[in-house]
């Protein structure tokens, strides 16, 4: 079956997707194996894993992987001391005596005994593995209950500068106004000068004339009768 899945990644294929890369890292193995494990589960390409788990979900879990990288460099390390372990104890039951077939039939439980230490040891990696894991769910739901907050306290911050960007327009529009007003005004005091210029100048009287004896006009002083 061809997979052509195209909706969009849930946080659950998300959180899928982190834990396959972060195991597969964990045991050695290689991301494209995650991904195609991932992909078998989502019904998705293996590129399309890829190109999710690049540009989206890596960035979210440095530490993880970091954690995981340790883990893995723990384990090959652990791996090879057990594997060093039991030549060693071969050689030496060799060096003793070679033993005959009876001898070597009877050392056989000698050889399980030699084994259960290998045994331990793989129990407590397992131990240590599975707290691991407890502590990485621990910091994912850390990371996210952050994330939350965030989104939460961005939500509120862009509903404040709405706000602000509301009052600002008022503002503006109001000082629009009181400019306009202002130039009203302006225009008003301006006229009524004039006026009151125009109404002084009126006020001063017209020289008066009479005619004396001889036919002449004379102008009379301002003030006489």
């Amino acid at each position: 079956m061809v997979k052509v899945r195209q909706d969009a990644w849930s946080h659950e294929d998300d959180l899928l997707l982190a834990e396959t890369v972060l195991r597969h890292i964990r045991e050695g193995s290689t991301q494209l194996n995650a991904f195609e494990e991932v992909g078998d589960h989502l019904n998705r390409t293996s590129a399309a894993c890829g190109f999710r788990w690049n540009a989206e979900v890596r960035n979210k879990y440095d530490n993880a992987i970091d954690l995981a990288k340790r883990q893995r460099k723990e384990r090959k390390r652990a791996l090879n001391k057990t594997v060093q372990a039991v030549p060693k104890s071969n050689s030496i039951d060799s060096s003793e005596h070679i033993p005959s077939q009876q001898e070597e039939t009877v050392d056989e439980p000698v050889v399980q005994t030699n084994l259960e230490p290998t045994a331990t040891f793989n129990l407590d990696t397992v131990i240590k593995y599975l707290k691991s894991l407890k502590k990485e769910l621990y910091t994912s739901n850390q990371s996210k209950s952050s994330l939350q907050s965030l989104e939460s306290e961005n939500s509120s911050l862009q509903t404040k500068v709405e706000e602000l960007q509301k009052k600002l327009a008022d503002t503006e529009q109001q000082l629009q106004a009181m400019k306009e007003d202002y130039q009203t005004f302006i225009q008003i005091m301006d006229r009524a000068r004039k006026m009151t210029v125009f109404e002084d100048t009126n006020l001063v009287s017209s020289p008066a004339f009479r005619m004396d004896k001889n036919g002449n006009l004379e102008q009379l002083a301002q003030g006489s009768n």
